[in-house]
């Protein structure tokens, strides 16, 4: 079963790949979805990774409250959109 990863307060100069390459050290990470704002174009400083969800969790817990690019991530279980 999979897990998507809310994963915030991202610097905005961070990619894709570099998200993916931060995930995968828990394990395999199926996706990576920066958000981009629609006018601007511009990384929105959120996005979401899509894992199995032991490999997830772990992902959470090691990486919650830790700092990239000088910002300090807040990473947890992705809710249902309202």
């Amino acid at each position: 079963m999979t897990q998507s990863i809310y994963v915030g307060n991202l610097p905005y100069s961070v990619s894709e790949p570099e998200l993916r390459g931060l995930f995968e050290q828990y394990g395999e990470v199926q996706s990576v979805n920066l958000i981009m704002d629609r006018e601007t174009g511009r990384p929105r400083g959120f996005g979401f990774v899509t894992m199995e969800r032991a490999d997830a969790l772990n992902a959470i817990e090691a990486l919650n409250g830790t700092e990239l690019g000088g910002r300090t991530m807040r990473v947890n279980e992705a809710q249902p959109r309202r």
